[in-house]
């Protein structure tokens, strides 16, 4: 290691004649032959370099020592590379109030041995950007993924090969105390589609109630990790996303950004632009009556169940088709009875025991106004206790 925080000794066993010696430098350090920082691990930085050892036949111990560099001692792992039968790793102390450990090698021949030594370095890790920019018609995105890579660790590299767990690998060099951004992913003309999002536990039902204000709802793009969309070859980790789109005139116009989550193969992430007012929701519950009423030896309620309707009138003032993702709540034990968009039976999915998600496509507005959408949905909640009530208005 090139800072000379960590010193590697190698001594023979002909110079182990008093234990004095296993602290004294007889060997300066081998320069490294390849080194690779594996950053696919957001807890944790895992540094694999190849070294040549000088070993004499017999007893050989190699001191490791990482003086100001900060790494996890328990990691510090030693595999033979190009002798295994003949060199064997036969034990591993560590000295007292050091940071430093003696392995001893036994070998069979005088050899220039190439050993792997893996370990975990603190302070030493990476963030991942995004830069999408879309196309004028809003179909497609150029994406690209940037790693910052920054090294506190105490540590220099002056050249290292970098993996992650999705992109292509580099080489880079990083001294200690140094921050740099790299590109390592591109990807041209990711299919991107455009959806609005209204969930009924967060946006008001009825702009009448707030003097005909219209309510803004979130709108943002959606992409697929998918091999189809020229992802899909691994997951793609959680980091701020820069949003633009392209004007038609050679530059591009700042849309936004937003903060992905960690995406898997398959999976779909939205990425929020902001707040819309071209589509309008107005969502109100239409009944909720009490049936089969149970009471206690008192005559007290105890439980019951409801029929209840909730209808959703959905507005697309857009001279373009859109989707709306609209999401439900309800509460407890239920059961649909009916669901029905615009007469015809709806479809949707659970994304968990109390949420449904609808993805509602909207034509665009015409000579006569806004198309429209009605979402009619009537079910039963069952075994209500009294006095849990769930007040759905908003």
């Amino acid at each position: 290691m090139k800072r000379t925080n960590a010193i590697l000794i190698i001594l023979a066993s002909s110079l182990l004649a008093t234990p004095a010696l296993a602290r004294i430098k007889l060997v300066a350090l081998p320069e490294r032959q390849a080194t690779i920082i594996r950053l696919d691990n957001p807890a944790a930085t895992l540094i694999e370099e190849e070294r040549v050892l000088t070993l004499q036949k017999g007893i050989n111990k190699v001191d490791f020592s990482w003086k100001s560099v900060s790494i996890d001692a328990d990691s510090i792992r030693l595999a033979i590379m190009d002798h295994p039968g003949q060199v064997k790793l036969l034990n591993v102390s560590y000295p007292p109030d050091e940071g430093a450990l003696v392995w001893e090698i036994a070998s069979e021949g005088d050899y220039a041995e190439r050993v792997r030594i893996s370990y975990l370095l603190n302070y030493i890790d990476r963030l991942i950007t995004y830069k999408a920019v879309a196309d004028e018609a809003e179909t497609a995105v150029d994406l690209k993924s940037y790693v910052v890579l920054r090294n506190f660790s105490g540590e220099d590299f002056d050249l290292a090969r970098i993996l992650l767990d999705y992109g292509d690998s580099f080489e880079q060099g990083i001294a200690h105390e140094e921050t740099k951004q790299l590109l390592f992913l591109k990807a041209p003309q990711v299919p991107i589609q455009k959806v609005w999002t209204f969930d009924a536990a967060l946006l008001p039902w009825d702009p009448e109630k707030l003097n005909n204000q219209n309510v803004g709802i979130p709108v943002s793009y959606r992409l697929v990790n998918d091999e189809k969309s020229g992802l899909g070859r691994s997951a793609l980790w959680g980091g701020k996303m820069r949003l633009f789109q392209a004007d038609g005139s050679e530059s591009t116009i700042f849309l936004g950004e937003d903060n992905t989550s960690l995406v898997p193969v398959g999976q779909k992430t939205d990425l929020t632009l902001g707040d819309s007012r071209d589509i309008v929701v107005t969502q109100r519950q239409m009944k909720n009556d009490r049936t089969n009423i149970r009471k206690n030896n008192n005559g007290d309620v105890v439980l019951y169940d409801t029929n209840e309707q909730i209808t959703a009138k959905i507005e697309n003032f857009k001279d373009k088709p859109a989707v709306l993702t609209l999401i439900q709540h309800i509460e407890g034990q239920w059961n649909m009875t009916r669901c029905t968009i615009s007469g015809s039976e709806a479809t949707y999915t659970k994304k968990d025991a109390r949420t449904l998600v609808f993805e509602v496509q909207l034509a665009p507005r015409t000579a006569d106004g806004p198309s429209v959408q009605e979402l009619d949905m009537r079910f039963q909640r069952l075994n209500v206790p009294q006095g849990r009530a769930v007040n759905l208005m908003r």
